[in-house]
């Protein structure tokens, strides 16, 4: 479940104070690196050399960052709904201390994003390492940012705890988002003889891991240690890559947060029939004349046309995504690259407020009645019985609830399948009483949200300038969850010393459970009974 509000994957970046350290790190020649030449940050303002052309960024006494990176070309005129070009070379020394822009998106609740991004020229990538690292050769941690495909942008996210706590080399991406990422119709398709059509945002994310894969040994980056991470839709997104040929070998391991392949992509003939209905609303008609009518259009009306007809997923059937990433997993043929796969325990309270409570429409009891007969209607006594209505602190709650023990039971399904191929580590974090994520928490309220979607972000990095207020026992567990996150992204097992082992998971097996002050074991049966997963799995199958 999730609202068609925006998804909030959350930063802005903080540097930190003032740099002392000489970080030096060989940029070489080829797909490894970009130069010849050393890369070294004796001041505030270091340069390095790229593929592209050398980059002046910004390092503190914590964090050296390089931002607004151009790792392809803007996707603007005849470039729209095109696969990524190579970003063309500069003279000189480009400035990477202000941030790129973020794709075209609608408004939402994150601050900053109380007006639509117009923006085409997006494609940028932003990095970050530890100023008071001399380490070579980092871990490489990428992140896919959420957002429903259709919201959010690199800059969001700030992962200076992260770092300074790991010694890794952090990147975080823009991608093209709703339409202007995921449209296909008949005639794009036979424009794009490469196959592009309806996966632009998916092969933007790969011109971004290749961009890495040629020059992060200039930032001090393995190209060799990449792990690929996202939450929500950028999980959905980096799990899609694992069926993709053109990203194979592009990184080592994965990270999933809150999503995955536990929804089919679209077929061509569903995506072809959506792009149509998508280009009806701006009076583009089928056949010749629809692609320049389409690229005609300004970002305004794409937005107002996918506010009607929505474009956020990949399309399989074509040579950039030749199969379901659903069906590969099914049958076992999606990876055997090492794999961290959770989910939250209350999952949908974030968008079920989203969608009744914050519109200022709370849900009554009887709302909830009428949700259950609609949606399981061959269950539906038994889902009443199971959620007494007035138990709960108001109905929205109660349906919340639902939404979210049924995801917890779909996300068993997901990771049985996942172990059964490759080495998989499971989690749910479950921490209920923290503050909720950054938009969230900025509202004041005092609906229950428990540990619902996005709010394990905070652990691991912070969203838009904000860090919040967590207690003591909720800083120690953010230190352990940085931890295991890190020790995962160097070499695969999320070992930490002084803290509970985190198992190999096996289908039905035990796996972490993420709950201040300290994560601790779980087994599959407990998870099973918090979330009635006995009653879903016969009500509403999983996959």
């Amino acid at each position: 479940m999730r609202t068609k509000l925006r998804t909030f994957l959350v930063a802005g970046v903080s540097a930190a104070v003032a740099a002392a350290t000489t970080l030096t790190a060989m940029a070489q020649a080829g797909a490894e690196s970009a130069g010849d030449e050393a890369a070294s940050y004796p001041g505030r303002n270091p340069v390095v050399s790229t593929a592209q052309g050398k980059l002046r960024g910004e390092a503190a006494s914590m964090v050296t960052s390089f931002k607004g990176i151009p790792y392809a070309k803007p996707p603007v005129g005849t470039l729209r709904w095109k696969a990524p070009q190579p970003a063309a070379k500069w003279n000189g020394v480009r400035d990477a201390t202000e941030f790129g822009g973020s794709c075209v998106q609608g408004t939402g609740w994150d601050p900053g994003y109380d007006k639509p991004t117009l923006t085409e020229d997006c494609l940028y990538l932003n990095v970050y390492r530890p100023s008071n690292s001399t380490k070579k050769n980092l871990p490489v941690f990428v992140w896919n940012h959420g957002g429903g495909n259709t919201g959010g942008a690199g800059r969001d996210t700030d992962p200076a705890k992260f770092i300074t706590r790991q010694d890794a080399v952090f990147v975080t991406l823009n991608y093209r988002l709703g339409a202007m990422g995921w449209l296909y119709t008949d005639q794009l398709n036979q424009d794009n003889k490469d196959g592009a059509a309806g996966n632009y945002g998916l092969l933007d994310q790969q011109a971004a891991l290749r961009w890495v894969q040629q020059n992060i040994r200039a930032f001090g980056g393995d190209p060799h240690n990449v792990t690929l991470a996202g939450q929500s839709a950028g999980a959905r997104n980096t799990c899609t890559q694992l069926a993709a040929p053109g990203a194979k070998g592009l990184f080592d391991r994965v990270i999933l947060q809150s999503g995955g392949c536990n929804a089919p992509a679209r077929t061509r003939t569903e995506a072809a029939d959506s792009g149509d209905r998508f280009a009806a609303e701006l009076h583009c008609p089928t056949g010749t004349g629809q692609l320049a009518c389409l690229r005609a259009k300004s970002p305004a009306d794409i937005l107002a046309a996918q506010q009607k007809v929505s474009q956020n997923s990949s399309v399989y059937g074509t040579s950039v995504l030749p199969a379901d990433p659903l069906a590969l997993l099914k049958t076992g043929k999606l990876t055997n690259l090492p794999v961290v796969v959770g989910g939250n325990s209350d999952e949908s309270q974030q968008s079920v407020f989203g969608q009744y409570d914050y519109r200022g429409n709370p849900l009554t009891a009887a709302q909830v009645g009428d949700l259950i007969e609609q949606t399981y209607p061959e269950g539906a006594d038994r889902v009443e019985a199971a959620y007494p209505v007035d138990e709960y602190w108001s109905p929205t709650v109660a349906w919340g609830t639902i939404q979210s023990d049924q995801r917890a039971c779909r996300d068993q399904t997901l990771r049985d399948r996942l172990a059964a191929d490759t080495r998989t580590y499971a989690y749910e974090f479950a921490e209920k009483d923290g503050p909720a994520f950054t938009s969230i928490w900025r509202l004041g309220t005092d609906y229950p949200f428990g540990a619902t979607h996005v709010n394990e972000l905070g652990y691991l990095w912070d969203y838009l300038g904000t860090a919040l207020p967590f207690s003591a026992d909720q800083v120690r567990l953010s230190d352990q969850m940085i931890s295991y996150w890190g020790s995962f992204s160097e070499d695969g097992r999320p070992n930490v010393r002084l803290a509970p082992a985190w198992p190999r998971y096996a289908p039905q097996g035990d796996l972490l459970q993420f709950q201040a002050p300290s994560a601790h074991r779980v087994t599959y049966a407990q998870i099973d009974a918090e979330h009635n997963c006995a009653l879903w799995n016969d009500i509403s199958p999983a996959m």
